[in-house]
């Protein structure tokens, strides 16, 4: 910081100096010394020429020392009624009178506030002689009391008879008042708990308070003088001098937390709030600081983090335990309403499908009966435990209630889930459950629903589905597997064991040469389904060319990889693949389709799906082909999907598609020239399509003109 020099008036610590050079003591002497020099040279008027010139030079000085001091002099003639001889402009314009002949009408009693202290003054006056520097409440003419430094001397003749009296006064009201100030700030200070350092720009301290050097382990008078670096390493003075230069000069004061060192070396934190104080002129004069140790704030904060992270800790496992069956340790019911949700969104996100498989442990009341319930427990969670081991580690396995468990199967079709719930129940029939000393077997009856292949909207309904077709097979004897097309029609075989139909081995041989088929060369295959589209109608082939070469420009232009481009190739060529299960009729007809024609029409991207599902190397364009009518703003089909939940692809795919249909001749309307579709697709931006995407394929078509 640089120096600037401080001003004596400036300094709330620095006490009033003398206001002249020469005190009073010595203002009465020489004005003494005076008049007897000039009584002298009055004496020796009539024995020596020039006399009278000195003794008008020793007048004038008198005068000129008397009338031009700011010190109040004068001489009075002493008793109880005292009268002014003599007095100076000073002192009859320090007591608030006009001039000096209406000061000298007043009696010397009436400058007193106090009668008494004017008769200890004498009384100490007459003692001694003289009285110096007495500090007296005195008033003025309009009654306002002020203090004043009173210095006075008796003047004797020669026979010890007083002649008068000589005294000065000095107005300390000011002076006074700054005392008592500083009385006050010091006591207050001093009473704090916090520390309070006043140090001058040079950073040395002229003031601390007893809290500031006791949190230090130093005294008052160890700080005095010293510079404020005492408290600081000189790693944090670092530190420190960057808020002084940075902080404190461009805005005058910083709040800051800052390690200081006690005088035997232990550091600790503490929160200064630092102000520049400055004179009326803007320059600084000195630094005041107030600092608080937060120690015991710091160590609150810890213990505090340590108990939110406990907390925390301790909330997590609440929490688990709040979603865990605390009889088998599976996840119970709670858990299950937050789980398929999420699972339902995701299968019909990705065009996954999801299964649900409920399971009843027959005639287990019977269980506990016999054996007790005790025993029922303990077969509830073996049967929990082996559970556990014959499903996959990503599915999900939930205690219902009671005896009653489910399990969710992501990515899991009807056919798989029917296998897998039928394994389970064999499986189980040749355990033994219980003790050495007793043992059961078990029977169960299973359902199983599915989605997509079970029409429902979202998870809850899944699972609303299964129980509806487990209250079929208990209906029917249990001991079983059901799924949603046992619950329409009678069951004919009655208790016997329902096993893999004709017709879902068929569609088993069908996938597994399909998959053989994918390993001849995956394009070959895929591009041999388009052309079996192009066969039955001539626009959908030509559409699904050019909307090919507009998808994958677009993918590229979006620096999608050699992978997901090529995704979204395969998927614009398969788009329109569910076309093939819609009557020319429709596809062919010149007239505005009817409302039950356009619902046909809509379910071409399911048809499309449901052909690609069984091949295995195609999963990964289902979502795109499945979801390429949907729209940005959430009102296209089949599913009703909003903004990024509509997998990106078949936003791209959705705004290549419309394009070429738009440009193309149609049985039932002509072409759009160009300008015209681009117009269509721009005003398209944020309710049919993405509006990135819309840029990207803008800036494709401008380059293609």
């Amino acid at each position: 910081m640089a120096k600037v020099a401080l001003k004596k008036e400036s300094c709330l610590f620095l006490f009033l100096e003398d206001m002249e050079e020469k005190t009073k003591e010595q203002l009465l002497q020489e004005i003494q010394g005076l008049q007897i020099k000039v009584s002298e040279l009055e004496r020796m008027a009539n024995k020596h020429k020039g006399v009278q010139e000195a003794l008008s030079d020793s007048e004038e000085q008198y005068r000129a020392l008397v009338e031009n001091v700011n010190i109040g002099v004068y001489r009075n003639t002493g008793g109880p009624q005292g009268r002014f001889l003599q007095a100076n402009p000073a002192i009859a314009k320090m007591f608030g009178y006009d001039s000096v002949e209406e000061f000298m009408k007043i009696s010397v009693s009436d400058l007193y506030q106090n009668p008494e202290d004017r008769k200890l003054f004498v009384r100490e006056m007459f003692e001694k002689g003289f009285v110096k520097d007495k500090e007296l409440r005195l008033r003025k003419k309009d009654g306002t009391p002020i203090w004043c430094s009173c210095t006075a001397r008796v003047q004797y003749n020669g026979n010890g008879v007083i002649k008068w009296i000589d005294g000065a006064i000095e107005d300390i009201t000011e002076h006074k008042k700054a005392v008592e100030e500083t009385r006050k700030f010091k006591t207050i200070s001093d009473a704090a708990s916090h520390g309070s350092i006043i140090t001058n720009l040079e950073g040395n301290i002229i003031y601390t308070n007893v809290a500031m050097a006791q949190m230090h382990g130093y005294t008052v008078e160890e700080l005095l003088g010293k510079h404020f670096s005492i408290f600081h390493t000189p790693e944090q003075m670092v530190f420190v001098d960057k808020l002084l230069n940075e902080q404190l000069k461009k805005k005058g004061s910083f709040i800051e937390e800052i390690w200081h060192k006690r005088k035997d070396g232990t550091l600790f934190p503490m929160l200064v709030n630092a102000t520049l104080i400055k004179d009326g002129k803007g320059e600084p004069l000195f630094l005041s600081a107030t600092l608080i140790d937060i120690s015991e704030l710091k160590r609150a904060e810890k213990r505090l983090q340590a108990l939110n992270k406990q907390l925390m800790k301790s909330n997590r496992r609440f929490k688990e335990l709040a979603l865990i069956d605390s009889h088998t340790g599976l996840f119970n019911h709670r858990y299950l309403t937050e789980v398929i949700e999420k699972e339902f969104h995701r299968a019909r996100r990705y065009a996954h499908p999801l299964c649900v498989i409920m399971f009843d442990i027959d005639y287990f009341k019977s269980i506990n009966d016999v054996y007790g319930h005790q025993f029922g427990d303990l077969v509830l969670k073996q049967f929990a435990n082996q559970l556990k081991k014959m499903v996959r580690g990503y599915d999900t396995v939930v205690r219902f209630g009671g005896e009653e468990f489910l399990l969710v199967c992501p990515a899991t079709d009807m056919p798989t889930a029917l296998v897998l719930a039928q394994r389970i129940l064999d499986a189980i029939r040749l355990y033994n459950f219980g003790t050495q000393k007793h043992t059961v077997k078990l029977k169960l009856s299973l359902a199983v629903a599915s989605y997509p292949e079970d029409s429902v909207a979202k998870g809850a309904d899944l699972v609303d589905l299964v129980d509806k077709i487990l209250n079929k097979v208990k209906v029917d004897g249990g001991d079983r597997v059901y799924s949603s097309a046992d619950i329409t029609k009678e069951n004919p075989e009655g208790n016997k064991k329902i096993k893999e139909t004709k017709d879902t081995q068929v569609l088993k041989e069908k996938m597994e040469k399909l998959t053989k088929r994918a390993n001849q060369g995956l394009i070959e295959a895929v591009f041999a389904f388009a052309k079996t589209i192009k066969l039955k109608d001539h626009y959908t082939g030509e559409h699904v060319e050019s909307t090919v070469q507009y998808a994958t420009d677009i993918a590229r232009a979006l620096d999608f990889s050699k992978e997901e481009i090529e995704c979204v190739k395969q998927a614009a060529i398969l788009h329109d693949l569910g076309k093939i299960g819609i009557s020319e009729k429709i596809l062919l007809k010149k007239t505005k389709l009817t409302k039950g024609e356009f619902e046909k029409i809509k379910k071409h991207p399911q048809i499309a799906a449901d052909i690609i599902r069984p091949l295995h190397f195609l999963h990964n364009i289902i979502p795109l082909v499945l979801y390429h009518h949907e729209r940005w703003d959430g009102k296209g089909y089949p599913s009703g999907l909003r903004g990024e939940d509509i997998p990106i692809g078949a936003r791209i795919i959705a705004i290549a598609d419309i394009y070429q249909a738009l440009i193309s001749q149609r049985p039932y309307r002509k072409a759009f020239p160009r300008h015209q579709a681009i117009d269509i697709i721009r005003k398209g931006s944020g309710s049919l399509f993405e509006p990135k995407i819309v840029d990207t394929f803008l800036k494709i078509v401008q380059r293609k003109k």
